[in-house]
Protein backbone atom coordinates (compact mmCIF):
# COMPACT_ATOMS: atom_id res chain seq x y z
CA UNK A 1 0.00 0.00 0.00
CA UNK A 2 3.02 2.33 -0.24
CA UNK A 3 1.64 3.56 -3.56
CA UNK A 4 -1.58 4.79 -1.90
CA UNK A 5 -1.56 8.58 -1.87
CA UNK A 6 -3.96 10.63 0.27
CA UNK A 7 -4.58 14.36 -0.08
CA UNK A 8 -6.65 15.70 2.84
CA UNK A 9 -8.83 18.64 1.80
CA UNK A 10 -10.68 19.30 5.06
CA UNK A 11 -11.93 17.74 8.28
CA UNK A 12 -15.40 18.43 9.64
CA UNK A 13 -17.12 17.70 12.94
CA UNK A 14 -20.91 17.40 12.72
CA UNK A 15 -23.01 17.50 15.91
CA UNK A 16 -26.76 17.19 15.45
CA UNK A 17 -29.12 17.41 18.47
CA UNK A 18 -32.57 15.85 18.74
CA UNK A 19 -35.06 17.59 16.48
CA UNK A 20 -32.43 19.07 14.14
CA UNK A 21 -30.98 18.51 10.70
CA UNK A 22 -27.99 19.71 8.68
CA UNK A 23 -27.64 19.97 4.91
CA UNK A 24 -24.49 20.01 2.80
CA UNK A 25 -24.32 20.99 -0.86
CA UNK A 26 -21.99 19.55 -3.45
CA UNK A 27 -18.28 19.15 -2.66
CA UNK A 28 -16.01 18.16 -5.53
CA UNK A 29 -14.13 15.47 -3.57
CA UNK A 30 -15.33 12.31 -1.80
CA UNK A 31 -15.96 12.42 1.94
CA UNK A 32 -15.49 9.78 4.65
CA UNK A 33 -18.22 10.10 7.28
CA UNK A 34 -17.72 8.16 10.49
CA UNK A 35 -20.54 8.13 13.03
CA UNK A 36 -18.88 8.25 16.45
CA UNK A 37 -22.08 8.07 18.48
CA UNK A 38 -25.84 8.51 18.36
CA UNK A 39 -28.61 7.41 16.04
CA UNK A 40 -30.33 9.27 13.24
CA UNK A 41 -30.41 9.08 9.48
CA UNK A 42 -28.60 10.40 6.42
CA UNK A 43 -30.08 11.02 2.99
CA UNK A 44 -27.60 11.18 0.11
CA UNK A 45 -28.56 12.98 -3.09
CA UNK A 46 -32.23 13.01 -1.97
CA UNK A 47 -32.19 9.22 -1.87
CA UNK A 48 -33.80 6.97 0.74
CA UNK A 49 -32.80 7.55 4.36
CA UNK A 50 -29.89 5.44 5.65
CA UNK A 51 -30.01 4.72 9.41
CA UNK A 52 -27.02 6.07 11.31
CA UNK A 53 -25.57 4.14 14.23
CA UNK A 54 -22.23 4.17 16.08
CA UNK A 55 -19.17 3.12 14.04
CA UNK A 56 -20.97 3.26 10.70
CA UNK A 57 -18.66 4.53 7.95
CA UNK A 58 -20.06 6.08 4.79
CA UNK A 59 -18.15 7.44 1.81
CA UNK A 60 -20.20 10.06 -0.01
CA UNK A 61 -19.31 10.37 -3.72
CA UNK A 62 -17.92 13.67 -5.07
CA UNK A 63 -20.40 16.40 -6.00
CA UNK A 64 -23.20 14.73 -4.06
CA UNK A 65 -25.37 16.66 -1.55
CA UNK A 66 -26.47 15.00 1.68
CA UNK A 67 -28.60 15.69 4.75
CA UNK A 68 -28.40 14.34 8.32
CA UNK A 69 -31.48 14.35 10.56
CA UNK A 70 -32.32 13.40 14.14
CA UNK A 71 -35.94 13.09 15.24
CA UNK A 72 -37.30 14.70 18.37
CA UNK A 73 -39.35 17.65 19.47
CA UNK A 74 -42.50 18.85 17.77
CA UNK A 75 -42.76 19.35 14.04
CA UNK A 76 -40.11 18.66 11.42
CA UNK A 77 -36.41 18.84 12.38
CA UNK A 78 -34.98 22.37 12.51
CA UNK A 79 -32.20 23.26 10.08
CA UNK A 80 -28.83 24.13 11.65
CA UNK A 81 -28.08 27.29 9.68
CA UNK A 82 -24.64 28.15 8.34
CA UNK A 83 -24.48 30.94 10.90
CA UNK A 84 -23.76 28.16 13.39
CA UNK A 85 -20.87 26.72 11.39
CA UNK A 86 -17.46 27.65 12.81
CA UNK A 87 -13.88 27.20 11.58
CA UNK A 88 -10.85 26.54 13.74
CA UNK A 89 -7.38 25.70 12.38
CA UNK A 90 -8.68 23.94 9.29
CA UNK A 91 -11.57 22.15 11.00
CA UNK A 92 -15.20 23.00 10.25
CA UNK A 93 -17.57 22.48 13.19
CA UNK A 94 -21.30 22.23 12.53
CA UNK A 95 -23.42 22.38 15.71
CA UNK A 96 -26.54 23.94 17.20
CA UNK A 97 -25.60 26.39 19.99
CA UNK A 98 -26.40 25.33 23.56
CA UNK A 99 -27.81 21.98 22.43
CA UNK A 100 -26.56 18.54 23.44
CA UNK A 101 -25.77 16.54 20.28
CA UNK A 102 -27.27 13.15 19.58
CA UNK A 103 -25.29 12.47 16.40
CA UNK A 104 -21.53 13.04 16.67
CA UNK A 105 -19.83 12.51 13.33
CA UNK A 106 -16.33 13.19 12.01
CA UNK A 107 -15.90 13.69 8.27
CA UNK A 108 -12.75 13.82 6.18
CA UNK A 109 -12.91 15.24 2.65
CA UNK A 110 -10.05 13.85 0.60
CA UNK A 111 -8.61 12.57 -2.65
CA UNK A 112 -7.15 9.06 -2.75
CA UNK A 113 -5.17 7.56 -5.59
CA UNK A 114 -3.19 4.38 -6.07
CA UNK A 115 0.14 5.06 -7.69
CA UNK A 116 -1.06 8.53 -8.77
CA UNK A 117 -3.03 6.85 -11.55
CA UNK A 118 -6.06 5.10 -10.09
CA UNK A 119 -8.48 7.43 -8.29
CA UNK A 120 -10.05 5.12 -5.75
CA UNK A 121 -13.20 7.14 -5.09
CA UNK A 122 -13.11 9.89 -7.69
CA UNK A 123 -15.51 8.06 -10.00
CA UNK A 124 -17.75 6.70 -7.24
CA UNK A 125 -21.43 6.91 -8.19
CA UNK A 126 -23.09 5.47 -5.10
CA UNK A 127 -22.20 5.67 -1.40
CA UNK A 128 -19.95 3.14 0.29
CA UNK A 129 -21.50 1.91 3.55
CA UNK A 130 -19.56 -0.28 5.97
CA UNK A 131 -20.21 -1.12 9.62
CA UNK A 132 -17.04 -1.14 11.71
CA UNK A 133 -16.52 -2.05 15.37
CA UNK A 134 -14.87 -0.15 18.26
CA UNK A 135 -11.92 -2.55 18.02
CA UNK A 136 -11.15 -1.22 14.53
CA UNK A 137 -10.23 2.12 16.17
CA UNK A 138 -11.40 4.21 13.21
CA UNK A 139 -12.73 6.83 15.63
CA UNK A 140 -9.36 7.16 17.36
CA UNK A 141 -7.57 7.75 14.05
CA UNK A 142 -10.03 10.47 13.05
CA UNK A 143 -9.80 12.16 16.44
CA UNK A 144 -6.02 12.06 16.21
CA UNK A 145 -6.18 13.64 12.74
CA UNK A 146 -8.34 16.45 14.12
CA UNK A 147 -5.95 16.97 17.04
CA UNK A 148 -3.07 17.24 14.57
CA UNK A 149 -4.84 20.02 12.71
CA UNK A 150 -5.68 21.87 15.91
CA UNK A 151 -2.11 21.73 17.21
CA UNK A 152 -0.64 22.90 13.88
CA UNK A 153 2.74 21.30 14.59
CA UNK A 154 5.47 20.83 11.97
CA UNK A 155 4.45 18.13 9.50
CA UNK A 156 0.74 18.42 10.27
CA UNK A 157 -0.23 17.78 6.65
CA UNK A 158 1.80 14.59 6.41
CA UNK A 159 0.53 13.30 9.75
CA UNK A 160 -3.11 14.01 8.92
CA UNK A 161 -2.77 12.32 5.53
CA UNK A 162 -1.08 9.33 7.17
CA UNK A 163 -3.94 8.89 9.64
CA UNK A 164 -6.57 9.13 6.93
CA UNK A 165 -4.54 6.69 4.86
CA UNK A 166 -4.82 4.15 7.69
CA UNK A 167 -8.60 4.47 7.53
CA UNK A 168 -8.66 3.98 3.76
CA UNK A 169 -6.37 0.96 4.14
CA UNK A 170 -8.82 -0.51 6.67
CA UNK A 171 -11.58 0.02 4.13
CA UNK A 172 -9.50 -1.53 1.34
CA UNK A 173 -8.86 -4.61 3.49
CA UNK A 174 -12.58 -4.85 4.17
CA UNK A 175 -13.23 -4.63 0.42
CA UNK A 176 -11.24 -7.78 -0.28
CA UNK A 177 -13.79 -9.88 1.59
CA UNK A 178 -16.90 -7.91 0.70
CA UNK A 179 -19.32 -8.64 -2.13
CA UNK A 180 -20.55 -5.06 -2.51
CA UNK A 181 -20.26 -3.43 -5.95
CA UNK A 182 -18.00 -0.58 -4.88
CA UNK A 183 -15.18 -3.04 -4.14
CA UNK A 184 -14.56 -3.43 -7.86
CA UNK A 185 -12.52 -0.24 -7.60
CA UNK A 186 -9.95 -2.19 -5.56
CA UNK A 187 -9.75 -5.18 -7.88
CA UNK A 188 -6.07 -4.50 -8.49
CA UNK A 189 -5.32 -5.35 -4.87
CA UNK A 190 -6.85 -8.80 -5.28
CA UNK A 191 -4.69 -9.57 -8.34
CA UNK A 192 -1.29 -10.04 -6.75
CA UNK A 193 0.51 -10.69 -10.03
CA UNK A 194 -0.66 -7.49 -11.70
CA UNK A 195 -0.09 -5.59 -8.43
CA UNK A 196 3.53 -6.77 -8.40
CA UNK A 197 4.16 -5.35 -11.86
CA UNK A 198 2.26 -2.14 -11.14
CA UNK A 199 4.21 -1.58 -7.92
CA UNK A 200 7.43 -1.85 -9.94
CA UNK A 201 6.10 0.81 -12.34
CA UNK A 202 5.23 3.09 -9.43
CA UNK A 203 8.58 2.61 -7.69
CA UNK A 204 10.66 3.06 -10.87
CA UNK A 205 8.66 4.98 -13.47
CA UNK A 206 11.83 6.02 -15.30
CA UNK A 207 13.12 2.47 -15.77
CA UNK A 208 13.17 0.86 -19.20
CA UNK A 209 9.89 -0.98 -18.73
CA UNK A 210 8.23 -2.84 -21.58
CA UNK A 211 5.10 -4.93 -21.75
CA UNK A 212 7.33 -8.01 -21.91
CA UNK A 213 9.41 -7.04 -18.87
CA UNK A 214 6.30 -6.16 -16.85
CA UNK A 215 4.65 -9.45 -17.83
CA UNK A 216 7.80 -11.25 -16.66
CA UNK A 217 7.65 -9.34 -13.36
CA UNK A 218 4.04 -10.44 -12.95
CA UNK A 219 4.87 -14.03 -13.83
CA UNK A 220 2.38 -14.00 -16.70
CA UNK A 221 2.47 -14.41 -20.45
CA UNK A 222 2.43 -11.18 -22.44
CA UNK A 223 -1.15 -11.69 -23.61
CA UNK A 224 -2.48 -12.68 -20.17
CA UNK A 225 -0.77 -9.70 -18.54
CA UNK A 226 -2.13 -7.26 -21.12
CA UNK A 227 -5.65 -8.62 -20.73
CA UNK A 228 -5.68 -8.60 -16.92
CA UNK A 229 -3.94 -5.20 -16.62
CA UNK A 230 -6.28 -3.54 -19.11
CA UNK A 231 -9.33 -5.09 -17.45
CA UNK A 232 -8.35 -3.55 -14.11
CA UNK A 233 -7.17 -0.12 -15.24
CA UNK A 234 -9.16 0.40 -18.40
CA UNK A 235 -5.90 1.40 -20.10
CA UNK A 236 -2.81 -0.35 -21.43
CA UNK A 237 0.32 -0.73 -19.27
CA UNK A 238 2.22 1.76 -21.45
CA UNK A 239 -0.54 4.37 -21.12
CA UNK A 240 -0.44 4.05 -17.33
CA UNK A 241 3.36 4.18 -17.42
CA UNK A 242 3.27 7.46 -19.36
CA UNK A 243 0.97 8.89 -16.68
CA UNK A 244 3.33 7.77 -13.92
CA UNK A 245 6.31 9.25 -15.73
CA UNK A 246 4.57 12.59 -16.20
CA UNK A 247 3.62 12.69 -12.53
CA UNK A 248 7.24 11.93 -11.60
CA UNK A 249 8.41 14.75 -13.87
CA UNK A 250 5.87 17.17 -12.36
CA UNK A 251 7.13 16.34 -8.85
CA UNK A 252 10.77 16.84 -9.91
CA UNK A 253 9.96 20.16 -11.56
CA UNK A 254 8.20 21.54 -8.49
CA UNK A 255 10.43 20.14 -5.73
CA UNK A 256 13.95 20.23 -7.22
CA UNK A 257 16.19 22.51 -9.27
CA UNK A 258 17.53 19.76 -11.52
CA UNK A 259 17.86 20.73 -15.20
CA UNK A 260 15.10 19.79 -17.63
CA UNK A 261 17.39 17.24 -19.31
CA UNK A 262 17.88 15.46 -15.97
CA UNK A 263 14.13 15.58 -15.23
CA UNK A 264 13.57 13.97 -18.63
CA UNK A 265 16.08 11.17 -17.94
CA UNK A 266 14.60 10.58 -14.50
CA UNK A 267 11.20 10.14 -16.15
CA UNK A 268 12.55 7.60 -18.63
CA UNK A 269 13.10 9.87 -21.66
CA UNK A 270 16.49 9.93 -23.38
CA UNK A 271 15.41 12.75 -25.70
CA UNK A 272 14.55 16.16 -24.26
CA UNK A 273 12.34 16.95 -27.25
CA UNK A 274 10.23 13.79 -26.86
CA UNK A 275 9.91 14.49 -23.13
CA UNK A 276 8.76 18.08 -23.76
CA UNK A 277 6.17 16.87 -26.27
CA UNK A 278 4.83 14.27 -23.86
CA UNK A 279 4.76 16.74 -20.95
CA UNK A 280 3.03 19.39 -23.02
CA UNK A 281 0.39 16.86 -24.03
CA UNK A 282 -0.20 15.86 -20.39
CA UNK A 283 -0.13 19.31 -18.74
CA UNK A 284 -0.88 21.71 -21.63
CA UNK A 285 2.35 23.64 -21.03
CA UNK A 286 6.13 23.29 -21.37
CA UNK A 287 8.10 21.89 -18.39
CA UNK A 288 9.91 25.20 -17.81
CA UNK A 289 6.62 27.11 -17.76
CA UNK A 290 5.10 24.51 -15.40
CA UNK A 291 8.05 24.93 -13.01
CA UNK A 292 7.85 28.73 -13.13
CA UNK A 293 4.08 28.79 -12.52
CA UNK A 294 4.39 26.36 -9.61
CA UNK A 295 7.16 28.47 -8.08
CA UNK A 296 5.06 31.64 -8.32
CA UNK A 297 2.09 29.87 -6.73
CA UNK A 298 4.20 28.61 -3.84
CA UNK A 299 5.68 32.07 -3.32
CA UNK A 300 2.19 33.59 -3.04
CA UNK A 301 1.21 30.94 -0.48
CA UNK A 302 4.27 31.73 1.65
CA UNK A 303 3.40 35.44 1.84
Amino acid sequence: MQALDIDVIALTEILVPHGHRVKFGTIDVPGIHYNLSGVGRISINSGPAIPLSPHLLIIVPPNTPFMIEVDGGSGPPKLISKDCWTHQEGILRVAAPNERPEIVQVCGFFNASFGQSVRLFGELREPVIEQFEPADKIDLKLREAMDELLQQEVGVGAMTASLLKQIVVSLVRRSLRSSQRWTERFSILADRQVTRAFADMVARPGAAHSVQSLAHSAGLSRSAFMARFSAIFGQSPMAILRDLRMRQAAVDLTTTTMPIDVVALNAGYESRSSFVRAFRKAYKRDPSDYRRTAGERNARQDV
